[in-house]
């Protein structure tokens, strides 16, 4: 007998041991959405549950899921479409290799221990060490992929249970540079100014460091139904990726020079009389200063830096001018750049030059990466973050959250650092001790050595995650939480849409949900007055009143709408409306309604090609894995895809080193160095190398990028790294 999820949901709120016995031996159905990539598609999942004879662990649950089928369940962003990734999902959840119990670290081994225990170590580590060198000597580290309600709790316990101003999280290095550049421009940060069904509506899309194909390849169907109705699209990237092998027009570009090709295509649409002048009149500022810049730069300079000829530059623009209806779709490639906050900003110059937003087929979209890379970044893991978008240094802001929060503004916390400069202040001692929840930044963070230097000597780390990663290997504790099927919560889509992703199963062994293990530590420090949840709902319900009138208002959603409707744009101030799809119609979110042109130059010192690094070092993703890897290098049908890193290079590159291809590679550049094997691509850039970012030790190519911040938004300069090839 196979039974429906809601013949089963009163079950899994149920004790462990009730909920084992009544799941003896069950087939079920169940509803979940991927935990990857940001369209967050959802998924009809069949589970066989079996007991085990284990009776070794008598708090561990008696029995084991098997998942037998996992099929698309149709939905507004995916339209029931999974893909490989969403397929395969399911075996990290279930692997043997799953952590079940706390562990503590006794005499250098990480060693099982009871929850009471591990809290209560934790709570006295942090305890004296704030104790004896301040409330700041602890960070918080959080990620994209946690879900709403532990994204809001994590930034409220560093705040009013640790009182530490230090927090930040792993979407530093994702969203950061978009996000602070509509916050800029619109006076508003969302991910897709339109929603997904206007894609095929356009008639002229840019893509600009964007491989939609392998990184969020349910969406595909948008931009080939868009090229069927006679849809140009053009594609920026240094490679000829999957996604640049569909488009009408590809420009190799080169690493670095984005910013520079829009003001190209800018200038020559100028040139050419197709901008808007109504729209530039009636609802923009700063366009005069912006006409002054494209006067004082020349297509022969454009042409130089970013190595397009002047025919392919008249051609994308002459494509995007003749356009009644345009977007400007913007991804890793242009915003991991210590220019990338400049860079979006100047190709959203394009869309507002034209008038191509708040219309139907129109808008930016910056492609989030993470599973809940818009929502992680809205309700307070940021550090310089309230709940609802707001800014912690804003006195009404931070008046408001007091108020919700019960506390007097002044016991908040100021802004902290992004999330390298903490491991920078791990590194140099500032901070020493670090609580990390969703992430694994050894591999994550640029400059990785250094990272790794300072959490290996760091005086105490507490990791929370389902596997021992890179991170979590070096921890002084290590606690087991739940994974995607097993947590009840809210994530937010890149279109800015709220979805509600129920558990569908029991938590293996003694796991627990993220937001339960911040509950017990902020009791056991005194502070569990202010954590008294017991479930996903009942924080979403403050984090709704918390985030009510701020930028991203949640307060008119709730699970019961949540259940009925599937899920609500934000934002949404009132359980009547129906939440903002397309924005921005009749005006910007800035005070005066109009969006600001951008004709700021980058101050940013690049790092040059030389002799001693000819090079230019850009990494990625690939379709069969995710962040850093420890979900998917663990899920066997993911794995076996791409069981290696390598780095791409072009074959007339690689002769000219003497390298042949798959030879094991070194690659150096003046912060590290890793070790590749190396796959030939003859449509990649020649002084470019490509190497993916989902490998840790000798392969993790973050151990050669450099550590420089983008002065706007903190995000390091991925893609711009000068190296050198050599056999190793």
């Amino acid at each position: 007998m196979v039974m429906k999820m809601e013949d089963t949901s009163s079950v899994l709120g149920l004790n462990r041991d009730t909920a084992a016995a009544v799941l003896e031996d069950t087939v079920y159905q169940a509803t979940t959405q991927c935990p990857f990539c940001s369209v967050q598609c959802k998924a009809e999942l069949t589970i066989e549950t079996r007991r085990t004879q284990d009776e070794t662990n008598k708090t561990a649950i008696p029995f084991r899921h098997n998942v037998t089928e996992v099929k698309g369940k149709d939905n507004k962003a995916s339209e029931g479409r999974i893909c490989v990734k969403g397929l395969n999902a399911h075996q990290h959840a279930v692997s043997k290799r799953r952590l079940t119990s706390p562990l503590i670290k006794k005499d250098g081994k990480l060693t099982d221990a009871s929850w009471e225990e591990a809290i209560q170590f934790i709570a006295d580590r942090l305890s004296t060490i704030q104790k004896e060198s301040g409330r700041d000597a602890v960070g918080v580290y959080g990620g994209g992929s946690l879900t709403n309600e532990t994204a809001y709790l994590l930034g409220k316990f560093a705040r009013l249970g640790l009182g530490t101003k230090y927090i930040d999280y792993n979407g530093r290095f994702c969203m950061s540079a978009a996000a602070s550049a509509g916050a800029k421009v619109f006076g508003m940060d969302r991910g897709l100014t339109f929603p997904l069904s206007d894609i095929e509506h356009a008639e002229c899309i840019i893509l600009a460091g964007t491989n939609i194909a392998e990184c969020q390849p349910t969406l595909m169907p948008y931009f080939t139904r868009a090229q069927a109705n006679g849809a140009q699209i053009i594609v920026i990237d240094p490679r000829r990726t999957s996604t640049a092998a569909m488009a009408d027009l590809h420009l190799a570009v080169r690493p670095g020079m984005d910013m520079l090709l829009a003001d190209g295509l800018l200038k020559l649409l100028k040139e050419q009389n197709m901008l808007d002048d109504h729209f530039i009149k009636d609802r923009t500022n700063g366009y005069e200063e912006l006409e002054a810049y494209l006067s004082s730069i020349t297509i022969e300079h454009i042409t130089e830096q970013t190595g397009i000829t002047e025919d392919k530059l008249r051609l994308a623009s002459e494509m995007f001018g003749k356009a009644k209806t345009a977007m400007v779709l913007t991804a890793r490639g242009v915003e991991q750049q210590t220019d990338g906050h400049l860079a979006v900003r100047h190709f959203i110059n394009l869309l507002l030059a034209t008038g191509n937003i708040g219309r139907k087929g129109c808008g930016y979209g910056a492609v989030t990466g993470q599973g809940n890379g818009q929502g992680g970044r809205e309700h307070g893991q940021k550090a310089d973050q309230l709940p609802g978008y707001r800014s912690i240094e804003d006195d009404q802001d931070r008046s408001y959250i007091a108020s919700v929060w019960g506390v007097k503004p002044e016991e908040l916390p100021r802004k902290g650092v992004s999330a390298y400069e903490m491991m920078e202040l791990v590194h140099t001692g500032e901070i020493k001790a670090l609580f990390v929840m969703g992430s694994n930044p050894i591999v994550s963070n640029p400059n990785a050595t250094l990272v790794e230097e300072g959490l290996e000597h760091i005086p105490f780390l507490a990791v929370a995650d389902m596997f021992l990663s890179e991170t979590a290997r070096l921890a002084d504790v290590v606690l087991p939480v739940s994974s995607y099927m097993e947590n009840t919560g809210t994530l937010t889509n890149l279109e800015g849409r709220v979805l509600l992703r129920e558990a569908a199963a029991m938590p293996p062994g003694e796991c627990r949900h993220d937001w339960e293990i911040l509950r017990e530590l902020a009791h056991v420090l005194g502070r569990g007055h202010f954590f008294n949840f017991n479930s996903s709902e009942a924080i979403f319900n403050e984090l709704r009143v918390a985030s009510r009138g701020g930028i991203a208002d949640y307060y008119g959603i709730t699970y019961e709408r949540l259940r009925k409707e599937e899920g609500i744009y934000w934002p949404c101030p009132s359980e009547e409306a129906e939440g903002a799809g397309r924005i921005f119609e009749e005006h910007f979110a800035h005070a005066d309604g109009r969006a600001i042109f951008t004709a700021q130059q980058s101050e940013v010192l690049r790092e040059g090609l030389s002799k001693e690094f000819p090079l230019m070092l850009t990494n990625g993703r690939v379709l069969s894995h995710y962040l850093t890897g420890v979900q998917t290098r663990l899920s066997p049908g993911l794995a076996s895809r791409q069981i290696e890193n390598f780095v791409e290079i072009h074959p007339d590159t690689a002769r000219h080193y003497m390298i042949r291809e798959h030879s094991w590679v070194k690659v150096t550049s003046r912060y590290g160095e890793f070790q590749v094997r190396c796959r030939f691509n003859e449509q990649i850039r020649k002084d470019t190398l490509f190497v993916p970012m989902h490998w840790g030790g000798v392969q993790n190519v973050n151990r050669a990028t450099r550590g420089e911040l983008d002065p706007f938004c903190k995000m390091p300069g991925f893609k711009t790294t000068a190296v050198r090839i050599e056999l190793s």
